[in-house]
């Protein structure tokens, strides 16, 4: 089992920055490839960013290409997502998950293990 615990949400006016964090523990070892996604209500969740545990491969949304960068610390188990020229559409609840596999959909059902969310609100 791998648990996962983001940090990092909250308030924030539009052009702003946030950074999100996602600690990781248990079986860490058994992850390939760890990713955001967020969830707006009344809508559906959605892929956000992607990155290879030991390999740091990257893959964006494009609506977030060139203002989100995701990033891993291997030796601390964390991973971040950091967040620059927010908008109101990218308020979410923003997820951490993890998948026992190299994963290259952007489709939620590929991912094995989640955190229970960080709320990011943008306001305009």
């Amino acid at each position: 089992q791998v648990q996962l615990v983001e940090s990092g949400g909250g308030l924030v006016q539009a052009g702003g920055s946030l950074r999100l964090s996602c600690a990781c523990s248990g079986r860490t070892s058994s992850t390939y490839t760890m990713g955001w996604f967020r969830q707006a209500p009344g809508k559906e969740r959605e892929f956000v960013a992607s990155i290879g545990w030991f390999v740091a491969l990257t893959s964006y949304a494009d609506s977030v290409k060139g203002r989100f960068t995701i990033s891993r610390d291997s030796a601390q188990n964390m991973v971040y997502l950091q967040m620059f020229t927010l908008r109101p559409e990218d308020t979410a609840v923003y997820y951490c998950a993890a998948a026992k596999r190299i994963v290259r959909s952007t489709a939620p059902m590929e991912y094995d293990y989640w955190g229970k969310g960080t709320q990011v609100t943008v306001s305009s």
